[in-house]
């Protein structure tokens, strides 16, 4: 979780929403990708940080399927994400902060639990929670203005 931290600080950094993931190998310890959330700067709006990160894991690893791998983001995902972990066939996915607004794992769909979900990853949430969640709120803090309405992927708080 620590260096999916570090990879939401390098977001943060470049004015993105600070959330980053890692995927690991668990047999070995070894970090097959990191991902930080970029889809302002690559102008895709699909550039979540878990989907970076399973990105750069699946081309490194010349398999989509990337079965047995954990998965570690510093936010709960999203109905997208997560999609995207099961059809990758993530093993485990080990998430920070709760997202009661735009999760999709314990909040909204609770995506794993629907019966339409063909691939179940094993969840641990709550690690570094606070950690993650107080980067989250420090970022959206220092880019709130009193006099305007943030729009949520630009700077509405998810936490």
């Amino acid at each position: 979780m620590r260096i999916a931290l570090e990879a939401a600080q390098d977001a943060a950094a470049r004015g993105e929403t600070p959330v980053g993931a890692v995927v690991v190998d668990p047999a070995t310890g070894e970090v097959v990708a990191v991902g930080a959330n970029q889809p302002i700067g690559s102008h895709d709006p699909t550039a979540h940080a878990e989907i970076v990160a399973m990105r750069a894991a699946a081309e490194k690893l010349g398999n989509y399927r990337l079965t047995g791998l954990t998965l570690v983001v510093t936010l709960e995902p999203c109905a997208m994400c997560a999609g995207a972990i099961s059809h990758a066939r993530i093993g485990r996915v080990v998430f920070g902060a709760e997202d009661a607004k735009g999760g999709a794992v314990v909040h909204g769909p609770k995506f794993f639990t629907q019966p339409t979900c063909h691939w179940r990853p094993e969840v641990i949430g709550g690690v570094l929670a606070e950690e993650s969640a107080e980067l989250l709120r420090g970022f959206f803090r220092a880019r709130r203005k009193p006099s305007t309405a943030a729009h949520p992927r630009e700077g509405g708080d998810p936490s």
